[in-house]
């Protein structure tokens, strides 16, 4: 089969052709487009990836801190309670009219509770204090003014508490005796 070509198609078919390269780069500028948008989207998704594994990572060593801290929080509880149900059945076991508990104080605020006057000067080598170390008495100082200082309390039943076992004696008002 022959076919003739005129010039009339040939401009037709340029034409056409010029319109289906423009078409063509219309696409290709649009493909480009979505393209980069494309990269852009999974750049920044890649950034808050990165930035949310790095906050977890954060918050797992905080937590894993967190935890042990809650856990030696709740060791020195039960501890304590553990030693206040000691003390309490100590208390309720016998009468305690006249036997006396020594308390060791810091700068004049009582910090332990002892029930005997050794195992308070055994506790204050854990504070620092050598062993062996001389105690002498506070005399007329405050307590405030010592940094560690022991004193000790009895039971005095008729105010069903504890009073200082060292009461200083009362001056006689006035020189009488």
């Amino acid at each position: 089969m022959i076919r003739i070509v005129t010039t009339g198609r040939l401009r037709r078919l340029e034409k056409e052709t010029e319109r289906a390269h423009d078409r063509g780069r219309d696409m290709q500028a649009q493909a480009d487009s979505a393209w980069g948008r494309h990269v852009r989207e999974l750049y920044a998704l890649t950034d808050r990836v990165e930035r949310a594994e790095a906050t977890t990572s954060e918050v797992g060593v905080l937590l894993t801190g967190a935890v042990a801290e809650l856990s030696a929080a709740q060791q020195e509880l039960l501890r304590k309670d553990i030693e206040i149900r000691r003390l309490r059945q100590e208390l309720e076991d016998g009468t305690i009219v006249g036997q006396s508990l020594t308390v060791l104080m810091h700068y004049g605020e009582p910090h332990t509770v002892y029930a005997s006057r050794e195992d308070a000067y055994a506790d204050t080598a854990t504070h620092g204090v050598p062993a062996g170390t001389p105690w002498v008495p506070a005399g007329e100082r405050p307590a405030s003014a010592s940094s560690w200082c022991i004193a000790a309390f009895i039971y005095d039943a008729d105010c069903r508490g504890f009073r200082r076992a060292s009461v200083p004696a009362p001056e006689p008002v006035g020189g009488a005796a």
